[in-house]
Formats: C-alpha cells, structure tokens, sequence
C-alpha cells in the first residue's frame, strides 16, 4: 500500500511559510508629504487608526492627497464620493499640518460634506508633557 511522506511535505511547507513571510511587504499607511500636526490638550482617541482610514491630508494651498494619492481641491469632493464607492466600510480621517491656512481646512469641509461624509476625526498630536 503506498505511503506519504511526511517528512517532505512538512519541509515543503516550512519552505513556503519562511517565502511568504520574506516576501510579504509591511507597510505602515504614512502620508505622502510631511506633514507636522497640530498639538492638542482635549483629543480623545479615535477608534478608527489611520492604517485603516482613508486619510485626506492638507499641507498648502496645492498640497492635499486622499489617501496619498495626490488631489486638486476642485475635484477633492468627487475624489471623497469615488473612494467612499469604492471602499464602503473603511472610515476617513483628516490630517492637517498646523501651518495650513484655515480656507483649505474649510474647503475640505465643504467637500466632506459634499461627498456625504459626517463627522470626521482629524488626527493631532497629544500635547507634550514638560
């Protein structure tokens, strides 16, 4: 009666979880500009992470990516109704460098609302103990 060898289907497996795990990429989702954010004394935890946010970041007046994909702020609202389309169950979340000006944060606003979107965190730093 023929007999498998398990000796060899274990290497065999050995060697492919040693070729996933090396070949595996771990990404940490970091926005695409540096971006410098704002200190605060009162921000609450998120339950939504920005590795699993759609993030919309706002560094300048011509400095905004969705996602880190970059976006002009004409186009900012139809871009937030396509990525809400096409990712239904992920959450969005702002990051907004302190030196922006105010009118892009309210233009993002304007688009967020535009686009259905309510309530979104916006990501700070906990403010430094001295």
């Amino acid at each position: 009666m023929p007999q498998i060898i398990v000796v060899s289907l274990i290497d065999i497996l050995a060697i492919l979880l040693i070729f996933f795990i090396v070949t595996t990429t771990f990404r940490k989702q970091m926005p695409q500009v540096n971006i410098r954010l704002p200190h605060s004394e009162t921000a609450t935890p998120s339950a939504a992470t920005a590795r699993e946010s759609i993030i919309l970041a706002l560094r300048g007046p011509h400095q905004v990516t969705l996602d880190g994909k970059p976006v002009r702020m004409e186009a900012l609202a139809n871009a937030l109704q396509n990525a809400r389309a096409e990712n239904p169950n992920r959450p969005f979340a702002m990051q907004v460098d302190r030196d922006a000006p105010f009118s892009l944060v309210v233009h993002a606003l304007d688009a967020l609302t535009k686009a259905g979107l309510r309530n979104v965190p916006t990501f700070t730093q906990p403010k430094k103990e001295k």
